[in-house]
Order: structure tokens, then sequence, then C-alpha cells
């Protein structure tokens, strides 16, 4: 079992996501953990993510995630 093993028990829809959440999403061609820096939701088909993997936010390590209203998002815990 690895030392730094996350929970990601926690599912809510994209819609319930907010600043600062910390989700699990494929992002930069893996799976990882992101930070949500700004939610934009122009599109009502899709929700568009600013996110970021770093601890605080660069630009070289963000990038926008998109959503459907209704996909189940996993929380880091």
């Amino acid at each position: 079992m690895k030392k730094n093993k996350l929970l990601f028990n926690t599912k809510i829809q994209a819609l319930e996501i907010k600043r600062g959440d910390r989700i699990v999403a494929y992002f930069k061609d893996k799976m990882q953990i992101c930070t949500v820096k700004s939610i934009s939701s122009s599109d009502q088909a899709n929700i568009t993510l600013l996110v970021f993997i770093s601890e605080y936010y660069r630009y070289s390590s963000s990038g926008t995630i998109q959503f459907k209203p209704e996909a189940l998002v996993n929380l880091a815990n």
C-alpha cells in the first residue's frame, strides 16, 4: 500500500465545483490532482475550468478542462 495514497471517495456533479476545489481529472496527458482557479460556464453545454497542478498557481502548470454539467467528478481529500 502506498504511503501517500489519497482518498477519492467523494464525487460531485461538475455544476457543484467551486473555486479552490481539488479535483482528480485527466490533464496534460495523465490523470492527476488539479486545483480549480476559476470557472466559466459561457457555453451551457459545457463547464470550463481553469486549473493548475502545482501547489501555487503558475501559468506554465495551468490549463483548461471541460465537463458536461451532469458529469461526476472526484474530489481529492
